[in-house]
């Protein structure tokens, strides 16, 4: 099956989804007080869109997920890392890192607000919190991992500690670190529309929740459906980085069979 088929396919089914969800509706099946009709949804985007200050809340929603992506991976790679190279610290700080990871993160949301206020940084320390442990247990079992062959041929070549970080451990890592970076994209997002939920005064989780609040179910539909292209977006960015940083990877249709 070709690209032009599958995208073919895909079509067809988002067309007899949609297109049997606003029948449903128009026979009166669906009660659109629980799931509007997909027509008004896309009127409420039209809407959204060629208002100015939508965007306004698209900023400030795509700000918090950006920082809390970037220092949340940062800090969970380097830390990765760290811990994979010396066993004996990750030993010593397991029970810290395991009791840390336990706390179910929307509880923390509260006292990000108390700690940093209502502004920008109360949700990107939330963000931080979701995004930080995928990518840093990924980074050190990517680490861990490493080929001892390898490893040791380096060492014979009179490798340094900063080659081997360079040319051995993160080349070995990298396919697992740009996993945890995939995963981790909704879940920036979702620190970002929480914290925004507890209190904000723009951003798209203020709109979905101002709908919510007016049992506005085309407004809770409507920013679903942005929030998912946002990660959809961000995840053809990472696709892209994959590509070009993990070359050596072959493609689906290197790996069929002839």
């Amino acid at each position: 099956m070709n690209v032009v088929t599958e995208r073919i396919i895909q079509l067809c089914l988002l067309v007899l989804i949609l297109g049997g969800w606003q029948l449903g509706v128009t026979l009166g099946v669906i009660d659109v007080f629980f799931f509007p009709a997909p027509l008004d949804i896309f009127n409420q985007l039209i809407t959204w869109v060629v208002d100015p200050g939508f965007y306004k809340h698209i900023s400030i929603t795509l700000t918090e997920t950006v920082l809390g992506y970037i220092i949340g991976t940062g800090l969970g790679v380097a830390a990765g890392v760290w811990l994979g190279l010396s066993r004996s610290a990750a030993r010593v700080l397991d029970p810290f890192i395991k009791a840390l990871n336990a706390i179910p993160r929307v509880v923390l949301a509260p006292i990000f607000v108390l700690w940093l206020g209502l502004g920008l940084w109360s949700k990107v320390a939330l963000a931080v919190t979701l995004v930080f442990f995928i990518t840093f247990f990924n980074a050190m079992q990517g680490v861990r991992e490493v080929n001892p062959v390898v490893l040791a041929n380096a060492k014979i070549l009179g490798a340094k500690r900063s080659d081997l970080l360079r040319h051995v451990y993160f080349p070995a890592a990298a396919s697992w670190i740009l996993s945890s970076l995939r995963t981790s994209v909704g879940f920036a997002v979702v620190g970002a529309i929480i914290g925004e939920y507890l209190g904000a005064s723009a951003g798209l989780g203020y709109l979905i929740a101002q709908a919510e609040g007016n049992f506005d179910a085309v407004g809770v539909f409507a920013g679903i459906i942005i929030l998912a292209i946002f990660v959809l977006i961000i995840d053809r960015v990472l696709d892209v980085v994959e590509s070009r940083l993990i070359k050596w990877r072959p493609n689906a249709a290197e790996e069929r069979p002839a």
